[in-house]
């Protein structure tokens, strides 16, 4: 395989193509992305998107990394977002002292891997905190070297701790992945090769270097572009390009079927049906169009976060419009042509069945909230908006 150096990123997402194709269905029977296939990413530096150069990533521009996303998604729609997850909780190296962050992400292997909850505290100790807890929902944990815990502090007596503006202080945890106790929980529809289980330890001791304000400014030692951005911010943006590309597939594929197949009862193909002519044209334009606003957006604000060397709350919220939508949208495209394939789709093995489930799996999560547009609507109106997601 070449190194990561010789061709973008892009290009190189597309040579594994068949190869992230090829492994879906172990990794749909495994519930975890093959190991082979995990090797394959971490040569090709797909891991390592989000990660600093002066660490060995790609540091790449919200746009590529979008378009890097899409484009495995194609292929897999688990293998794309176990990519975004671990890419989004990479961006943590920047919080870093420099050498915690070698210690951490040296090794080209190395991978970081979190999730919510459902519990976890960390107790403030000389040098460090004892932490305590368990964190579901880690996608690409199975195959994590770091694993990140977001973590209440409280003091020795039980108090929380709290910051200047009087709000809980949370801090970010990191402890290798052998430290933890994995349990299997990750038995769902769609998704499965994510391997999304549920970690834990017990009174682990973490020393302070080790740990991070997740996205706070003040904290920040990488002074690049790209690390103006919320890790919030890169995961809507990403996983809105899963959905984009899991619908691209299905949409493709759909129209491969509709010149082969006539439906029973009928003396026409679905290509000459007056109805699915009008439902491609239609889902072509809606599809394009959410990429495209999704698209151009980041690319517009990526370049005046490279002017102003900061991201402002108004390019947060157009974010977090533009990938909702693009999520819903693509969730859109997908039931009409799931429906359109008639029970075609049905089957296990078809180009639908699989990519259907796991792209409702994927719009199930916080990134496809609908309550997103309450708090942009809130935004663009003049109000507080709710920003515990911008």
């Amino acid at each position: 395989m070449s190194a990561p150096g010789e061709a973008e990123p892009l290009e190189r997402a597309r040579r594994l193509a068949p190869l992230v194709a090829a492994a879906a269905d172990e990794g749909e029977r495994r519930r975890r992305l093959p190991d082979p296939l995990v090797t394959a990413l971490v040569e090709a530096g797909l891991t390592r998107l989000l990660l600093p150069r002066s660490l060995g990533g790609g540091e790449v521009d919200p746009v590529t990394f979008v378009r890097v996303i899409e484009e495995v998604a194609k292929s897999d729609a688990s293998t794309a977002w176990v990519l975004c997850q671990i890419s989004g909780c990479s961006m943590t190296a920047a919080y870093l002292d420099p050498a915690v962050a070698h210690e951490i992400f040296g090794d080209p292997r190395a991978i970081l891997a979190w999730g919510p909850g459902p519990s976890g505290r960390a107790v403030a100790v000389d040098g460090g905190y004892r932490v305590t807890g368990s964190w579901g929902f880690v996608s690409g944990g199975r195959h994590a070297t770091w694993i990140g815990a977001h973590c209440p502090i409280v003091e020795a007596d039980g108090t929380p701790r709290r910051r200047a503006a009087g709000v809980p202080e949370v801090r970010t945890m990191l402890f290798p992945a052998a430290s933890t106790t994995v349990t299997d929980t990750w038995d769902v529809i769609g998704l499965r090769a994510t391997g999304s289980d549920t970690f834990a330890v017990s009174d682990l001791f973490v020393p302070r270097a080790h740990t991070a304000a997740r996205d706070d400014q003040t904290e920040r030692r990488h002074g690049g572009p790209l690390y103006c951005f919320k890790t919030g911010n890169m995961y809507a943006s990403g996983f809105a390009g899963v959905a984009l590309g899991v619908a691209r597939s299905m949409l493709d594929a759909f129209v491969a079927l509709a010149g082969d197949k006539t439906p029973r009862g009928l003396r026409q193909s679905l290509r000459d049906s007056a109805v699915v002519q009008s439902q491609v044209a239609q889902m072509e334009a809606r599809l394009g169009a959410a990429r495209a606003y999704l698209l151009g957006s980041l690319q517009e604000i990526w370049a005046a976060v490279g002017r102003a060397g900061r991201l402002d709350l108004d390019q947060r919220v157009r974010i977090r419009l533009t990938a909702t939508y693009a999520i819903h949208e693509a969730q859109a495209v997908a039931d009409v042509v799931y429906h359109a394939a008639g029970a075609t789709a049905v089957f296990t093995g078809s180009a639908f069945e699989r990519r259907f489930r796991d792209l409702h799996t994927g719009s199930q999560q916080i990134q496809g909230r609908h309550a997103h547009y309450e708090s942009v609507g809130r935004f663009l109106l003049g109000l507080e908006p709710d920003t515990t997601f911008l």
